[in-house]
């Protein structure tokens, strides 16, 4: 696989514009005037395809992860299964389609370089990645297969920060990278989360869905899961849906479900057997 090969699957964690800015209601009581910042949704109109994972909170290790669909035009998502999975030390506001770290209304920790959190929001959902030569059948996501070379560049002081390509035989400008052709399975199907598109250096780099060590591990950032479901996963999502990924601690999902459209939080915890 070429570095012009990689590097046009894009970054790491890269889409191409951030979230509009908050509307505001201006509410008037007593001769007085505020502003009430309204939170807005940060998925796209156009797209009909959703992942969804809900936490017990900001500490968290586990969750469970569902995919949606909607027929375009309509404001219903219709179940399409859902599973245990695991994230990062815990969860931190990230830089997404909601924008960067806590939309209105909402606080917490901000995600950063190195801190072994997932971040939390709403991601675009790109291309794929794995150790086959070819993706699994099904996939419609853009594949590109992993050798020894390529790597995923972690270092904030690098010009490609947060990209995927081939290291090149001398004249890296990075210290730190990580190896995405593993000795393990966890990379055996990789999905690319959108997470920083904007590569903003030490805000969080190399963000995917891949395969779990096991149900209790958690990863350094990542949302893993058993390697069928990743290739159920890679199956259903579809570039022309737009697909959309949003993690979230449950107080924040229930408080933002309203304004996002997110579909009810009691059937985003359902495992689906």
């Amino acid at each position: 696989m070429t570095a012009r090969a990689l590097v046009l699957l894009g970054a790491a964690a890269a889409c191409s514009k951030a979230a509009a800015p908050v509307p505001a209601i201006v509410v008037a009581h007593d001769a007085s005037v505020a502003e009430v910042a309204v939170p807005r949704s940060p998925i796209p109109a156009e797209s009909t395809q959703l992942v969804t994972t809900v936490v017990n909170g900001p500490a968290a290790t586990t969750g469970v992860l569902h995919a949606w669909h909607r027929v375009k035009g309509t404001v219903v998502w219709k179940d399409d299964g859902g599973w245990p999975v695991v994230v990062g030390r815990g969860v931190a506001w990230g830089r997404g389609l909601h924008g960067e770290g806590a939309p209105a209304g909402r606080e917490g920790p901000v995600k950063r370089e190195g801190d072994g959190t997932s971040p939390a929001g709403a991601f675009e959902l790109r291309g794929a990645y794995g150790y086959a030569a070819t993706a699994p059948a099904g996939t419609a996501l853009a594949y590109s297969a992993l050798d020894a070379r390529t790597e995923c560049v972690d270092d904030p002081r690098s010009h490609h920060y947060t990209q995927i390509l081939e290291r090149p035989a001398a004249g890296a400008d990075w210290t730190s990278a990580e190896a995405m052709r593993r000795p393990d399975a966890l990379y055996t199907w990789v999905i690319d989360i959108a997470h920083n598109p904007d590569a903003v250096r030490g805000a969080g780099s190399c963000i995917f869905f891949h395969v779990w060590r096991d149900e209790h591990s958690a990863t350094v950032g990542c949302t893993a899961m058993p390697e069928p479901r990743v290739r159920s996963l890679l199956a259903m999502l579809a570039p022309a849906a737009r697909p959309v990924y949003v993690l979230l601690p449950r107080a924040d999902y229930s408080a933002l479900q309203a304004a996002w459209g997110l579909p009810p939080l009691g059937a985003s915890e359902t495992v689906t057997p």
